[in-house]
C-alpha cells in the first residue's frame, strides 16, 4: 500500500542522477521506435491496401472485357451463319444458272417471254404484296 501511496503522490521529487537519466533516455528512445515502428507498419498496410485495391480492379475490368468478347464471339459466330447460308443458297443458285431450261423459265417469268404459241397472263401481284405487308406488321 504504501507504493501506491508514494506513486501517487506528487510531493516526491525523481532522483536526478545519470543512471535515471540514462534510463530516461532509454524509455525516450523505445518510444520513438516504436512510434516509427507503427507508422511503417501503417504505411506498408497502406501500400499492401492500395496494391490489393489495383490488383482487383483490374481483374473486374477484364472480366467485363472478356464478357463483352464472348458477347461479340456469339454475336460473330451468327453473323456467319447467316452467311454460310447465304452462300449456300447463292452456290444452288449458281449451278441451276447452268442450267439452259432455268435460264428460259426465269427470263419467261421475270421479262414475259414467250416461246412459240405460248400465251402470257399476268397476274395481279397486288394481293401477294398486300400479304406481305400485313405479315410484316404483326
Amino acid at each position: 500500500m504504501e507504493q501506491r501511496k508514494r506513486k501517487s503522490s506528487t510531493t516526491v521529487a525523481s532522483i536526478e542522477t545519470e543512471y535515471v537519466r540514462s534510463l530516461q533516455k532509454k524509455e525516450m528512445w523505445r518510444n520513438k521506435q516504436k512510434k516509427r515502428l507503427r507508422k511503417k507498419m501503417f504505411l506498408y498496410a497502406l501500400v499492401a491496401f492500395v496494391v490489393f485495391g489495383g490488383l482487383t480492379n483490374m481483374y473486374i475490368q477484364q472480366q467485363q472485357t472478356l464478357e463483352k468478347k464472348e458477347q461479340e464471339k456469339v454475336e460473330t459466330l451468327a453473323k456467319l451463319e447467316e452467311v454460310k447460308d447465304e452462300q449456300a443458297l447463292l452456290k444452288r443458285q449458281l449451278v441451276k444458272l447452268d442450267d439452259e431450261e432455268y435460264i428460259a423459265k426465269l427470263a419467261r417469268k421475270e421479262y414475259f417471254l414467250s416461246d412459240k404459241n405460248e400465251i402470257i397472263f399476268s397476274l395481279p401481284e397486288k394481293k401477294k404484296k398486300n400479304d406481305e405487308k400485313d405479315d410484316g406488321k404483326e
